[in-house]
């Protein structure tokens, strides 16, 4: 019956409306305080003014005028401003009860409207986070480049990378402030940019980026991008302003599920799980997408229902599955995780709903790849140290860690970073702890007993940048050695060529797959300009590296260095550094690159990446 009641409420406050419309409402003051009668006829609405005429619009606003809701049916009268539509009849209870927040809000003009002043909405022309003066590309970079070219480097690139230096480069020129090519809309070039972020498992930066574009200027392809973002952040939520505003942007099951999410987090959470329900009957999205949805959703209400999520049929993971599972605190199977690729483990090195183990194991990938830095991971393992409850493996190497940075004697610390490299069993690992050990490593002194072990000493230095730490190592390195051919690379401001001498001892010593560290080395050196011409021709045709050999990639990244444009270089040496080892990097698109890099002004980032190429090829 108590139902019955309210709906009869709600149908009485509906016509309502219409018997206060009837008569002007009587004023409550006192006689002195109250208006003079109005006139019989009520002026008309004045026209709204843009804010640029501050005198007018402050005088139309003093005037103010009876504002009441037209009889149904009466010709020529108004329509209501929320929707544009007027109050036929009155809705039955049965369809009243049948009614969701969404349709209340459309019979009642009641839907959010877009009251952002013009003087307060963001500009489309520039969206991202880093000015030009924080670091970021100018803005024009890509304004005048062809459309075509920017959509197709930019859709092409699958966002797996060779190079963490790369990746680092990569993400800084997507979240740059730039204005979108000539030819390409402000929402197509944002949509791009935030679709290879999540490819590169930058979800954090996807979303700032996204979030610097008013929601009232999205697009439905804007729309699609979103809800990638907040998926692979877990944080379904972030929707709700968007499903409040432009909720029509999309009409597929993962977006209509999300949009009965936010209705629960709205205070309807029995309506949603309701509607969860009706989906689930229909089979509109797989069960455990849906039941993972109702304990989403359940979590934001008092209806207690009890979900249970049984994965024993699921076959893989999806970002909707991992960012609704994480976020309600689940953690699904490992036989899932572990054919999941890398891009689940980005994801959950940036949750921090995710227990402190679970991420420091995916800050091994996600250290190596780039997604995470030196300062990210040494913050996790800090974390850990001082967390009583994170016990075993992982508890002694934070505090091989700390002995790392704060033993006294040189060759103990040397020893605690060895114990966290060795017996990783994987190269992409071992080298994401060279990152995490980067600052230790560069407190190390440049000392002879210390030469055997400078390579791993220096690789782990360079993988954050301390490339003057590094260079102190140059006098106490053997000549030849892949110490000195990883100072030959990372040196700043290195004019004079390398040793030819020492470049073929280095040649001959490499015992790396088809030599591959050697081929990066010539390319690197060739590129950086510091082997002459002559010897650049020479080892390309001696070792086969066919540097001089063209191609469309070739033309476009040395035509846009030419024209000293940055944007489109960095673009482009992202293009083709994709891959997930150094095997599938080339020494002619190494050469390219860092000629091109070094060409537009980013010599440092063209060292860093050559010298990562000869430590990890």
């Amino acid at each position: 019956m108590r139902g019955v009641y309210l709906l009869a409420g709600a149908a009485l406050a509906l016509t309502s409306v219409w018997v206060a419309a009837q008569d002007a409402p009587e004023s409550l003051l006192p006689k002195m305080f109250q208006d003079p009668a109005p006139a019989t006829q009520a002026p008309p609405r004045p026209a709204p003014v843009k804010s640029s005429a501050p005198k007018a619009a402050a005088s139309e606003r003093a005037e103010s005028t009876a504002v009441v809701q037209p009889l149904p049916g009466e010709t020529g009268a108004p329509a209501a401003e929320g929707n544009g539509k007027t109050l036929k009849r009155v809705p039955t209870l049965e369809e009243l009860a049948k009614m969701t927040p969404d349709d209340f809000q459309d019979l009642l003009g009641s839907n959010v409207v877009f009251d952002t002043p013009p003087q307060a909405r963001r500009s489309m022309a520039r969206a991202g986070l880093l000015d030009e003066s924080e670091g970021g590309l100018p803005a024009d970079s890509l304004a005048g480049e062809d459309a075509q070219m920017v959509e197709t480097v930019l859709s092409g690139d699958k966002g797996a990378l060779v190079s963490r230096w790369g990746h680092i480069l990569l993400r800084r020129a997507l979240v740059s402030r730039l204005q979108p090519p000539e030819g390409m809309t402000p929402q197509d070039f944002l949509a791009l940019r935030v679709g290879l972020l999540l490819r590169m498992g930058e979800t954090d930066a996807a979303r700032a980026v996204l979030q610097d574009m008013d929601i009232a200027d999205y697009t439905p392809a804007i729309g699609s991008t979103a809800l990638e973002v907040y998926e692979k952040t877990a944080d379904f939520t972030g929707l709700c302003p968007v499903m409040a505003t432009q909720g029509s942007l999309q009409d597929s099951p993962e977006w209509n599920a999300a949009k009965t999410v936010c209705q629960a987090f709205r205070g309807n959470s029995a309506s949603a799980l309701s509607t969860l329900d009706r989906d689930m009957s229909r089979g509109t999205m797989p069960k455990i997408d849906l039941l993972l949805a109702q304990r989403y959703a359940g979590a934001a209400g008092k209806s207690r229902r009890a979900v249970t999520i049984e994965w024993d049929n699921v076959q893989a993971l999806t970002p909707w599955r991992y960012g609704m599972a994480i976020g309600v605190g689940l953690e699904p199977p490992a036989r899932l995780l572990d054919k999941a690729g890398p891009e689940y483990s980005y994801v959950t090195a940036l949750a921090p709903m995710v227990g402190l183990e679970r991420r420091a194991a995916a800050a091994d990938q996600a250290g190596a790849a780039g997604v995470l830095s030196n300062s990210a991971m040494v913050d996790l393992y800090s974390q850990i140290y001082a967390d009583p409850g994170v016990t075993g493996d992982w508890q002694d190497r934070a505090e091989n860690l700390r002995d790392a940075y704060a033993l006294p004697d040189a060759q103990a610390r040397l020893a605690a970073m060895q114990s966290l490299w060795n017996g990783t069993g994987s190269d992409s690992v071992r080298y994401a702890r060279q990152v995490l050990t980067a600052a230790a490593a560069a407190r190390m002194p440049a000392d002879e007993e210390l030469a055997g072990e400078s390579a791993p000493l220096i690789t782990s230095m360079l993988s954050a940048g301390y490339d003057a730490n590094a260079v102190r190592w140059a006098s106490v390195v053997p000549a030849g050695s892949e110490s000195w051919g990883l100072l030959m690379l990372a040196a700043p401001g290195r004019n004079a060529p390398a040793d030819t001498s020492a470049l073929d001892t280095f040649i001959a010593a490499d015992e790396s797959a088809g030599k591959r560290k050697a081929a990066f080395l010539v390319a690197g050196l060739a590129g950086l300009e510091r082997l002459g011409a002559d010897e650049t021709g020479r080892y390309s045709n001696d070792m086969s590296l066919d540097l001089g050999r063209s191609s469309r990639w070739t033309s476009a990244i040395d035509s846009a260095a030419r024209r000293g444009d940055s944007a489109s270089v960095i673009l482009l040496a992202g293009f083709g550094m994709q891959g997930t080892s150094w095997s599938r990097m080339t020494p002619r698109y190494l050469f390219h690159i860092v000629s091109a890099l070094r060409q537009v002004g980013f010599e440092g980032e063209a060292r860093m990446i050559a010298a990562e190429a000869v430590a990890r090829g």
